[in-house]
């Protein structure tokens, strides 16, 4: 949440100037938020999740610096410099811990259902052709989606619910679903003349559509395809990303979201294996 309010921000021209600063000050409360919970995650994670690359990469480092070189927006480094030194350990759950997650729980579904109505104002300025910003309204929706979803994922945590055996399959389809969208933007904001990347994005986007057409009544192969085709479209993502900040790759990507959906990656693989 942290990241799509950075990359609404930077997607708006000076003639949003409130958007501008409604986004960032998004990104200001979630990034304190996010601190909050990183501090309390040191030992108390598991080692598979730390292995799994979804909190952090190799490269997000350099993406976050490179991607506010690039427009001039701060961005908290030390929040991923922490990351990078998370340790697992047996979690130790205590009244404390619990009432600590309890309250930065609250606090983050009010900011997650505010953002939400944020990202829902902005797209429908620029479909009504109010506004303009360098984001595709079908990515304004999907950032919008997973605000929604987070939101949801999180009530439940909340309310102490159980997840159903639906649900799970939900997020199975929620995410093949967001890994063909990464493909199509991918695909339209390289350069055209980046032909194979292209067609290569391409062939992602059809696989995850055939696979959520071909596949939606048959669970077992579901997974055990989605487990594939998401391991190589995360090499395809690494690859793409250590392009971009080398500059060897002609696209308007800025280096930051072609971390941000490689994690992304990272989070559905964990499931799929699960």
């Amino acid at each position: 949440m942290k990241e799509h309010s950075f990359f609404l921000e930077a997607s708006f021209t000076d003639k949003n100037k409130e958007f501008k600063n409604i986004a960032h000050e998004f990104q200001n409360e979630f990034s304190k938020i996010l601190e909050n919970i990183v501090n309390l995650a040191n030992n108390n994670l598991s080692q598979d999740f730390l292995q799994a690359n979804e909190l952090v990469t190799k490269n997000t480092l350099e993406a976050e610096s490179k991607s506010s070189e690039l427009t001039t927006i701060p961005i908290n480094t030390n929040i991923t410099k922490k990351e990078l030194n998370l340790q697992s350990g047996n979690i130790n759950i205590n009244p404390l811990l619990v009432n600590n997650i309890n309250s930065l729980n609250t606090k983050t579904l009010n900011l997650v259902r505010n953002l939400i109505h944020f990202k829902k104002d902005v797209l429908n300025q620029v479909l009504t052709c109010k506004s303009y910003t360098t984001n595709y309204p079908l990515l304004i929706t999907h950032i919008m989606n997973e605000a929604k979803m987070y939101y949801d994922l999180l009530l439940k945590v909340q309310k102490q619910e159980q997840f159903s055996p639906n649900y799970l399959r939900e997020q199975e389809l929620f995410w093949n679903n967001i890994m063909k969208e990464h493909a199509v933007f991918i695909r339209g904001l390289l350069n055209p003349s980046e032909n194979k990347l292209i067609m290569s994005a391409n062939n992602f986007a059809n696989d995850y559509n055939n696979i959520l057409k071909k596949y939606l009544n048959n669970p077992t192969t579901l997974t055990n395809i989605s487990l594939q085709e998401t391991i190589n479209f995360r090499d395809f993502k690494i690859a793409s990303e250590e392009g971009i900040l080398n500059c060897q790759i002609k696209s308007i990507i800025i280096p930051l979201l072609a971390d941000h959906v490689l994690r992304e990656a990272n989070h559905f693989i964990r499931i799929l294996r699960i």
